[in-house]
């Protein structure tokens, strides 16, 4: 969106968390925080970011994409303060200013469109949005003229008689015309009480001045709640991961039980595949059309997963990549595996890939066949419509094309006829 800019705040030590992880790099559904912040950013066209660091800042830059331009908030005096120290890089810029908090992973792009349309179309100076509760406690209240017109924003300390019984409140989401807001931010005085400056006191300048504030209140406020906690980080991954769901399910994947399916959010799944109850799939994983996932099956990271394979109960799959019509339907485990196609996996098939220094590959060609309890031990090639007998243990070798191993540890007997 052309003459869009975004500020997010992520200055905050978040000590409700009770972690020595950066609030914002907490994870939801396999992504931390502030990357759904980013998301929405980006979906709404801003142009740039500028995220206002302070406690961990390392950290959290460390993460941060390379055009994200971060800003060191020197002392954590507010939010005010955070966005004050973001105006020598915005010194110069006419546009349109979107003030977010890195702690917010439930925004949806479609509220913050709608927020920058309507600030837009009014030619605001600043919109800002809003919801209804029933118990405002801990939230800025919103107070309003006799004609409805929003003039100020009063913090929970600072409410007093009616003011408390205001259930219209605050989400902490802005768009200002960067102009004014700085002129405003210059003007803020220290609370009082929190000895902080408050960014919400820029409302009640604007309009003492004349300028133009509309508010715009979503119907879902829960979208706006920020991560506090750790039952504010599971509240979100619940909400996340039903969305993750309902995106699946809309694009044509069965999902059997959402209730006890967790997939993570950067997981892309073909249609017509089935995903049946207690199944994880964590994140970097790919799964083709026409696939059967679980029940109880775990998919990790870097997983590749072709049309028409089927995965079964108590199977675990990690860094493998499994070709089309491939099967394994029982308890096993696959890891730093290529598998090709048409190939039969046996039950408590497991790869030994690790020996404790490296992981290893394994590789089995097109149409091999896996007998139940084999052990694999890394590395191993198992060659085309090769066999491995049942309890065999493959030791570090190479099985030829249509050969047929068995035994511990496992020696080719003989070979197959070829087809």
């Amino acid at each position: 969106m052309k003459d869009l800019r975004t500020i997010i705040l992520a200055a905050g030590k978040g000590t409700r968390m009770k972690s020595d992880v950066p609030k914002v790099l907490h994870q939801v559904c396999g992504v931390p925080i502030i990357q759904y912040v980013l998301d929405v950013t980006k979906a709404v066209g801003s142009e740039k970011n500028y995220v206002v660091l302070g406690h961990k800042s390392d950290t959290i830059q460390n993460y941060l994409p390379d055009d994200i331009i971060t800003v060191q908030q020197k002392k954590l005096l507010g939010t005010a303060d955070a966005v004050r120290s973001t105006e020598s890089q915005l010194k110069s810029y006419r546009g349109d200013v979107l003030i977010l908090c890195g702690d917010t992973p439930l925004l949806t792009r479609e509220t913050i469109k709608s927020l920058v349309k309507k600030h837009r179309s009014a030619k605001n100076s600043c919109t800002f949005l809003t919801g209804v509760v029933h118990e405002p406690q801990g939230y800025g209240r919103i107070i309003r003229d006799q004609k409805g017109r929003p003039v100020a924003i009063r913090e929970d300390k600072d409410a007093s008689g009616l003011e408390r019984e205001i259930a219209e409140i605050n989400a902490g989401v802005y768009c200002f015309q960067s102009r004014d807001l700085f002129e405003m931010l210059n003007l803020v005085e220290k609370n009082p009480l929190k000895k902080e400056f408050y960014l919400t006191d820029v409302i009640e300048l604007l309009t003492d001045r004349g300028k133009k504030v509309q508010t715009i209140q979503t119907e879902n406020f829960s979208e706006t709640l920020g991560v506090n906690s750790r039952a504010d980080l599971a509240q979100s991954e619940a909400v996340i991961r039903r969305r993750i769901l309902n995106e699946c399910m809309n694009k044509g994947v069965s999902i059997i039980d959402p209730n006890t399916t967790y997939i993570n959010a950067d997981v892309k799944i073909g249609r017509d595949t089935v995903i049946k109850p207690f199944t994880v799939i964590e994140s970097d994983v790919r799964v083709g059309e026409n696939c059967s996932i679980g029940p109880f099956a775990r998919l990790r990271p870097g997983t590749r997963i072709g049309n028409s394979v089927e995965i079964g109960n108590f199977s675990e799959v990690s860094r493998t990549k499994i070709g089309e019509s491939s099967i394994m339907k029982h308890f096993g485990f696959l890891g730093d595996t290529t598998v090709g196609k048409h190939v039969n996996v046996g039950a408590g098939t497991v790869t030994a890939n690790y020996d404790g220094e490296n992981k290893n590959p394994t590789k089995i060609a097109d149409g091999a066949f896996i007998g139940s309890d084999s052990i694999l031990v890394a590395p191993v090639k198992v060659g085309k419509k090769a066999v491995v007998g049942a309890g065999s243990v493959v030791v570090k070798t190479n099985l030829p094309d249509n050969s047929i191993a068995m035994g511990v540890p496992a020696r080719v007997t003989k070979r197959r006829e070829s087809s």
